[in-house]
């Protein structure tokens, strides 16, 4: 859409988007390029990516992303928000024409507890009426994606045993997900050794069991890549499982070309490949202030050129 037509068909809510623009002179001035064209990949920002730009409210901040270009977001804690703002963030996307990416299926003390590994049907009842919660949520803010971590390591069971109660939570989650078109994306970690689901290969198998379309993958790269590293062919041997992408370049988890990790590449390759969900930006910023920020949109716009 032309920044033009969106400005005459009155999705400037409340005028600030105006006057950010204006603030901040024509489309070509703040990164040195052409701020509102989309980028080639749907990447998704959060809360606090644009707020020296923006200010504190996330609506004005995805405003703002919107005119540099981006067409997505994600919040790790929609849940925790008041039903009010669930449902602004929800219309605001539904206004620009953005996606919402994932948020997180809430866990009382998760992650630091065996929540699923140790299969206690205490778990499985708050974990199902999380998952009945989440797709309330989803359909006030437009989502599609659901992040579920299985929990720590259980230590009086073998890893076997531990999979298979996995696996059973999520089979009874899918059966409440499947109804509404939602996808548990399940997240391998790198936080720390006690967690359970570290590996994409271990990823992979969990959800050929499950064997469901509301359970797939969340391939974070930066995870992956501390975890196992080679990730194209990680990517390409687990792909039918993936269900959306986060980025993080390694090491200290910000934005692409501060760390190790060619992004560009990667980028290209997962482009190529077909993908059309959203990559979300769960990283910070390098740099403070409008300064960081600024160099973050340019980072995405080098590595956004394939």
């Amino acid at each position: 859409m032309q920044r033009r037509k969106f400005m005459q068909q009155g999705l400037l809510a409340g005028g600030s988007l105006l006057t950010m623009s204006a603030a901040m002179g024509n489309d070509k001035n703040i990164t040195g390029a052409e701020d509102s064209k989309p980028f080639r990949c749907n990447y998704g920002i959060h809360d606090g990516m644009f707020k020296n730009h923006a200010g504190n409210d996330f609506v004005d901040q995805i405003k703002f992303a919107y005119s540099m270009g981006f067409r997505a977001i994600e919040d790790n804690g929609m849940m925790k928000r008041p039903v009010d703002q669930q449902k602004r963030i929800g219309d605001t996307l539904a206004q620009l024409g953005m996606a919402m990416g994932v948020f997180v299926n809430v866990f009382d003390d998760w992650p630091l507890s065996t929540s699923m590994t140790a299969g206690k049907k205490e778990w499985k009842d708050k974990f199902l009426q999380y998952c009945k919660d989440s797709v309330e949520v989803a359909k006030r803010c437009n989502a599609k994606w659901i992040t579920v971590v299985p929990g720590n390591y259980e230590r009086s069971l073998s890893e076997g045993y531990q999979t298979a109660n996995v696996v059973e939570f999520m089979k009874r989650g899918a059966e409440i997900m499947e109804p509404h078109n939602l996808v548990m994306v399940m997240e391998p970690l790198s936080d720390t050794p006690d967690l359970f689901l570290r590996h994409i290969d271990q990823t992979y198998a969990i959800c050929k069991a499950v064997n469901s379309p509301s359970c797939k993958i969340l391939f974070d790269m930066y995870h992956i890549q501390r975890n196992d590293g080679n990730i194209i062919n990680s990517i390409n041997r687990a792909w039918e499982e993936i269900g959306y992408f986060q980025i993080g370049d390694n090491p200290g988890r910000k934005e692409p070309g501060t760390g190790e990790m060619n992004y560009k590449n990667i980028f290209k390759h997962i482009h190529e490949k077909g993908f059309k969900g959203v990559f979300g930006m769960e990283h910070g910023n390098a740099l403070p202030g409008k300064e960081g920020e600024l160099a973050l949109i340019k980072a995405y716009r080098e590595a956004d050129s394939f």
